[in-house]
């Protein structure tokens, strides 16, 4: 009989999942080991799908507790609060707003952060508190604060951090503010989202200092960006790859329905139509939200589904100036569109999508972020190439 080798699921597996991946590194392994995952995740957990946002019904430890073990040490990630906590489950809520991230994201954000031994570091999103801990095993206690918007999430994180023998500062506060009594700092890292790095993170760096945040644009997609901060303040750097992360709450989108859009009329709502050969569907990835979304800073877009198979995406500005409908169905090669207003959402959609399409299909890596005041600037293989703007192109 061979010998059954599979190995149970825990720390080791993980760890060798992580290591074959190239996510976890030498130098963060000792801590990997010594702050496991399991301290820092609660007994009631909705967990993740690699690669996906949809969570799996809530597992319970003391229900199910081989299902919640093979959950915490699966690479994936694993929402722990819906709805700022007016939800609790079984089942699941409207919005997850806390989680424990998944581990190849952490590890891979470590790396990008690169401490070194008296970096000062702040952390905004304490979330269950693993990171924090990682990094105070790192550094010290003394040079990790980290900052949580919701009270009741920061007051588990201290508990989990205090039991595992870990003492950073945990603030309760606004992420966006940063935490300016413990400035300046060597190193920020945000694990949550958001569209415009705050003033105040790059005002509490150093100059020479490393900001890693999850940054996308309005309409979607998302990625990891990598920043040094200048002397004067200013801030730019690569994008290291793709990110779907919680946003920090003071930059939650608040989207209006397409109701508002239509002002009580029925579609097409006396619309110019016409037909496009760029499919729907060929512009629904991650880096094509991303790359459509920073070349139209305003857009954004709903789908409505259809029989067999079929929907219909919409695309509005966040003013309700216009709107633009695309309708997909299997086997077509030309698709109906619909555009009303002064401008013609569609065309700005397609003559974005057609510039990075020109461009190679340039994934997160060939693209960059610069931060000056309240301007954010993305481009594509040099700080001196920004992507082109086209807000009111009229053709694609």
């Amino acid at each position: 009989m061979a010998e059954d080798t599979t190995v149970e699921a825990g720390p080791e597996r993980l760890a060798s999942t992580l290591l074959e991946k190239g996510a976890l590194t030498a130098d963060w392994l000792p801590a990997f080991h010594a702050v496991p995952r399991h301290l820092f995740v609660p007994d009631a957990i909705w967990p993740g799908r690699a690669g996906m946002n949809r969570q799996d019904d809530r597992v319970v430890r003391s229900q199910s507790p081989d299902l919640w073990w093979e959950a915490v040490y699966s690479d994936a990630p694993i929402t722990t609060q819906w709805d700022d906590g007016a939800y609790t489950g079984p089942g699941r809520g409207r919005t997850p707003t806390s989680s424990s991230s998944m581990p190849t994201m952490v590890f891979s954000m470590l790396a990008d952060l690169g401490v070194r031994p008296d970096d000062r570091v702040l952390e905004i999103g304490t979330g269950t508190g693993w990171n924090a801990a990682l990094l105070c095993h790192r550094l010290g206690d003394g040079r990790v604060v980290t900052v949580e918007v919701d009270e009741g999430v920061a007051g588990q994180a201290r508990a989990r951090l205090s039991a595992a023998g870990f003492s950073p500062h945990v603030f309760v506060g606004d992420g966006a503010e940063g935490y300016g009594e413990g400035a300046p700092y060597e190193r920020i890292i945000a694990t949550c989202s958001v569209g415009h790095v705050p003033a105040q993170w790059l005002g509490q760096a150093r100059p020479g200092a490393v900001v890693v945040a999850p940054w996308g644009p309005v309409y979607g997609g998302e990625g990891i960006v990598r920043l040094t901060v200048r002397d004067d303040g200013s801030a730019s750097g690569p994008f290291t790859g793709s990110s779907a992360f919680m946003r920090l709450r003071e930059q939650r989108r608040r989207l209006p329905p397409t109701s508002e859009s239509l002002g009580g009329r029925e579609w097409p709502a006396g619309g110019a139509e016409s037909t496009t050969t760029l499919s729907p569907d060929d512009v629904g990835d991650w880096i094509h939200m991303f790359a459509i979304g920073v070349q139209v800073p305003d857009l954004f877009c709903r789908v409505a589904g259809g029989p067999g198979g079929s929907y219909r995406l919409w695309l509005h500005d966040t003013g309700l100036t216009s709107w633009a409908t695309a309708d997909h169905e299997r086997g077509r090669t030309e698709f109906r569109t619909v555009q009303t207003g002064p401008r013609r959402l569609w065309h700005e959609l397609e003559s974005a999508w057609r510039w990075w399409y020109r461009q190679g299909q340039p994934d997160f890596a060939r693209f960059g972020l610069t931060v000056d005041g309240h301007r954010h600037t993305v481009w594509l293989d040099s700080p001196d190439n920004p992507v082109p703007d086209f807000t009111g192109a009229t053709t694609p």
